[in-house]
């Protein structure tokens, strides 16, 4: 069955469902307390928290995407072999959460190359999607969108369209769109939600954890009912993790950020799950493509052409 077949058949907005797989040491918050030459010997844990997702989406009957950094790619192969025996879509993260603003073009090429052979080679699927990390492809990065065409990407999912201290690039669009005019790459930013004129981060991660479940069913209502559109939600696998090692040399604010409400998160994922349809992101970004096309055609100079 392939991934088109596998979706609701019910009148219902599929939302795409996404996982960011890195382990707890490997995130944004921690990059200035823990060294990636330290990796290697710290608790890993990225296995067993994938595997008990998997089980969360086989029992709620989901289909996803797993974004998966190359780093975790190349030394769990089989979980990533599992992952897609088990009908998701395993994509890009890039190799070892560099965010892209801090590379140049030649440097970010070779991390997507690098992580999509490593990827591919281990599970045996194409991969044609990616996820900057951190959401980290803005209005520094233009090369950015040219690079992943160049490469065969066929979407990417890396915009945050809102203003934050660690990322965001508040003036792109909310929604699916062409980011090459020449191109057909589809950008599916992650979801915000639009509040008395401003917008609201409501794609899931810590804003997930932290604010009442209610503030999430309202946002993607929004998008759903209101707009007529698909959310963009994304978590991580340490966020089901209470169990995970403490970093006591962080900031305040990233411990804060990074450590509350884990012990909720599974139970607010199922009710989420339960409450909205979910797919994979390819079946999202195939579906918006059309879309995308089909306006494009339909524009006034389209027509003359």
């Amino acid at each position: 069955m392939n991934a088109l077949q596998s979706l609701p058949t019910s009148a219902a907005i599929v939302n795409g469902l996404s996982v960011d797989v890195e382990d707890w040491f490997q995130v944004g918050a921690f990059e200035d307390v823990i060294e990636r030459d330290q990796w290697g010997a710290l608790d890993d844990r990225v296995e067993r928290n994938v595997n008990a997702i998997l089980d969360l989406f086989d029992e709620a009957g989901a289909s996803a995407t797993f974004f998966t950094l190359g780093w975790v790619a190349e030394r769990h192969g089989g979980l990533l072999r599992e992952i897609a025996a088990r009908g998701h879509e395993v994509a890009s993260h890039g190799w070892d959460h560099e965010r892209v603003f801090r590379m140049d073009r030649a440097s970010f090429g070779a991390d997507i190359e690098r992580t999509r052979k490593t990827i591919e080679d281990c599970c045996g699927v194409r991969v044609i999607g990616y996820r900057a990390p951190s959401f980290s492809i803005d209005q520094r990065t233009p090369w950015a969108f040219q690079e992943l065409a160049a490469q065969g990407y066929l979407y990417s999912s890396s915009v945050a369209p809102v203003a934050h201290d660690h990322y965001g690039w508040a003036e792109a669009p909310r929604f699916a769109f062409n980011p090459l005019p020449w191109h057909d790459l589809v950008e599916l930013p992650v979801t915000t939600a639009e509040f008395r004129g401003r917008r609201l981060a409501a794609g899931g991660g810590g804003f997930f954890r932290v604010l009442p479940y209610a503030f999430s069913r309202w946002a993607i209502r929004q998008v759903n009912r209101s707009e007529g559109r698909p959310a963009i939600f994304y978590f991580h696998p340490w966020e089901i993790d209470p169990g995970q090692p403490r970093v006591a040399g962080a900031p305040i604010r990233s411990r804060l950020r990074h450590y509350t409400n884990l012990e909720r998160m599974a139970g607010k994922l199922r009710q989420l799950i339960d409450e909205f349809a979910w797919g994979r992101i390819d079946v999202i970004a195939h579906r918006e493509a059309a879309r995308l096309a089909a306006e494009k055609a339909a524009r006034p100079e389209a027509r003359r052409a």
